[in-house]
């Protein structure tokens, strides 16, 4: 069984994947002070609790994007799980995609794991578009190689810096509109809607101009916690796919085994 583990600037995600199934897959906050045995202590109890056991991991994949957490993630596979994991981003592993942008080695792993995932479901053209603590937009070209993207503020990051530079708005959380109205009537309505409608226009625009730059075929692949709060409002997406940075991880996995 595989071990595969997301490290991300606000989530760490930590997966078991049996062959081309994900089996369990837990979401952790990330800190980067967390010690291998406090890894340990929380991984294990999740997988006593679901019938799982720490012998039956052969195997292990690191995409990190936060580098004060690599060295116990690291050693939590060496010293628990009793594997060498592979880490993305190093000069040893193979994404099986050729990288076509001024510094390779810039491009933060999880955008290339989802890369690699939604060309090897989809196949390009295409675009990924991850909402995470960043919405990163990555395009994937025609022969499956790897051509660059943006990246914009998360949304609950704008949220926050709404709240903290603004003394009378309140904090409020991510919640798509009831209706298609976008006028709101009260300060929190004109703080959700402003928010909500002004990502859907971020999108749209940023989908029109990167279907004029490479191809009106691009497909545009959703992905992160809050994919499908955008993509029911939206023609601009095409496809939600929640699971893809785990199924990318396994496949750049297997093209290293």
């Amino acid at each position: 069984m595989l071990l595969t583990i997301d490290a991300g600037n606000t989530n760490t995600v930590f997966a078991l994947i049996d062959g081309d199934k994900i089996k369990e897959h837990w979401r952790l906050s990330t800190v980067d002070q967390r010690t291998v045995e406090e890894y340990m202590v929380w991984i294990s109890h999740l997988m006593t609790l679901h019938g799982r056991k720490p012998e039956n991991v052969t195997g292990a994949i690191i995409a990190s994007v936060v580098p004060q957490v690599d060295r116990p993630l690291v050693e939590l596979c060496k010293k628990y799980f009793k594997c060498d994991p592979l880490i993305v981003g190093s000069k040893t592993v193979n994404l099986g995609i050729d990288i076509r942008i001024n510094n390779p080695l810039e491009v933060g792993a999880d955008r290339l794991v989802n890369a690699v995932a939604a060309n090897a479901k989809y196949g390009g053209p295409l675009v990924v578009v991850d909402f995470g603590t960043a919405t990163n937009f990555d395009v994937v070209g025609t022969d499956g190689a790897y051509l660059g993207g943006l990246i914009c503020p998360g949304i609950n990051l704008s949220l926050s810096a709404l709240h903290q530079a603004a003394a009378k708005l309140p904090r409020i959380a991510v919640a798509a509109p009831t209706d298609d109205r976008v006028t709101g009537k009260s300060t929190l309505e004109a703080m959700q809607f402003g928010v909500f409608w002004g990502y859907i226009g971020m999108i749209e625009g940023l989908i029109t101009r990167l279907k004029k730059e490479h191809s009106p075929n691009l497909k545009v692949i959703a992905t992160g916690g809050l994919a499908s709060i955008f993509s029911d409002r939206t023609d601009a997406i095409d496809v939600v796919s929640s699971e893809l940075t785990l199924e990318g991880l396994r496949i750049i996995y297997e093209k290293n085994k």
